[in-house]
């Protein structure tokens, strides 16, 4: 693990794989940490890729910083990271709130972002049901800590069969998220909440998209992603069967192959 400073925050982050291979920055989703995306890298990494997985602010070793951390900061973050590094472009990909963060990236900094990979996420900006949920589940976090609503929305993170079927995926999971800190919760669960519509600013991408969903997420259904494909005709859209919201968790071997297809087939050109 390393550690750098950056936009008045600490910022914990992994690198894997060879100084000279294609960049891939990997963004978690909420409330998970950077070790959410370890079978994707340790894959990336054996392929020759270099991989850069941080903690977001508020999450796994990176510090809380505020009540309030919009989608905006967590891109800006990752843009200064990469800068950092030294690494002008990246694959930039994310699954839920990291594929909006994702987003957020090629809203705000096109120039970084060489492709997307964006894992059971949606585009449209949050309704007002959903602020509400949002800010009232943040003020729950707060008060009551992370393991109870772990404990509720397991079978949810995971397609219900697997949290049986694959227990050892469903443990590291809820661990993740009984570790994560509430404040950090709470603060990235407001900012989401006040998230734009991305969807207008889909049609302009022009770089490779790759979209990935599990066949049972009830979070973000096969159709959210169809909606984005709606907006980036050219996308390409892998179904995972056998999985929910963490594909890449519960059926790591097939979302590495459609990962490693599509940077071999589509992402040819990223600075080395």
């Amino acid at each position: 693990m390393y550690t750098a400073s950056l936009n008045g925050t600490v910022l914990a982050y992994g690198v894997q794989g060879p100084a000279d291979g294609m960049p891939v920055l990997l963004i978690h989703g909420h409330p998970f940490n950077r070790t959410l995306w370890d079978p994707q890298a340790d894959a990336l990494a054996s392929a020759g890729y270099r991989v850069i997985t941080p903690d977001l602010r508020g999450y796994g070793q990176s510090p809380v910083s505020g009540d309030l951390v919009y989608l905006s900061d967590f891109a800006d973050d990752l843009a200064a990271l990469l800068d950092h590094l030294g690494i002008p472009t990246a694959v930039v990909g994310g699954v839920s709130m990291g594929g909006q963060i994702t987003m957020e990236m090629q809203a705000r900094h096109p120039d970084r972002v060489a492709a997307m990979v964006l894992s059971d996420s949606s585009a449209p900006a949050e309704t007002p049901d959903g602020k509400l949920f949002r800010n009232r589940l943040a003020d729950r976090l707060l008060a009551e800590g992370m393991a109870g609503y772990a404990g509720e929305v397991i079978d949810k993170m995971l397609a219900a069969y697997n949290v049986s079927a694959l227990p050892q995926v469903a443990d590291r999971v809820l661990t993740m998220m009984r570790a994560t800190d509430p404040r950090g919760a709470a603060a990235a669960l407001r900012g989401r909440a006040e998230r734009p519509d991305y969807r207008p600013g889909l049609s302009d991408v022009d770089v490779p998209v790759l979209l990935l969903v599990g066949a049972d997420d009830v979070y973000t259904p096969l159709a959210d992603a169809e909606e984005i494909r709606s907006h980036v005709p050219h996308a390409r859209l892998a179904v995972i069967d056998r999985a929910g919201h963490l594909p890449g968790a519960e059926q790591p071997e097939v979302f590495n192959r459609h990962l490693l297809d599509f940077l071999a087939r589509e992402v040819p050109g990223v600075p080395r």
